[in-house]
């Protein structure tokens, strides 16, 4: 699930930065990458969980792995998302 939800904010992003780019209502797609980025961090989350209940050791021994790569998506997500906004306001000054 959580590869759903990281595509699916993937998308949004792009859609978000292309709307903004053609001058039209980005808000919307920005807060629907936003959100299925959080998404995707819960839906990690779960499954983590769900490795520690059958005590799937060998698949926990990958958690650090995807916490670096969540972490660092997770910050481009939030960047690139705000983006648009951030420069909206630095074209009002």
């Amino acid at each position: 699930m959580w590869l759903i939800f990281g595509l699916i904010a993937i998308v949004a992003t792009f859609i978000n930065l292309n709307m903004y780019t053609t001058g039209k209502d980005y808000k919307l797609a920005m807060a629907m990458g936003l959100s299925f980025t959080a998404l995707t961090i819960c839906s990690e989350y779960s499954l983590v969980s769900q490795w520690v209940k059958v005590e799937n050791w060998p698949a926990l021994w990958e958690v650090p792995n995807f916490e670096r790569a969540l972490w660092f998506l997770t910050v481009v997500s939030i960047l690139l998302n705000i983006a648009p906004l951030l420069l909206e306001l630095k074209n009002k000054k």
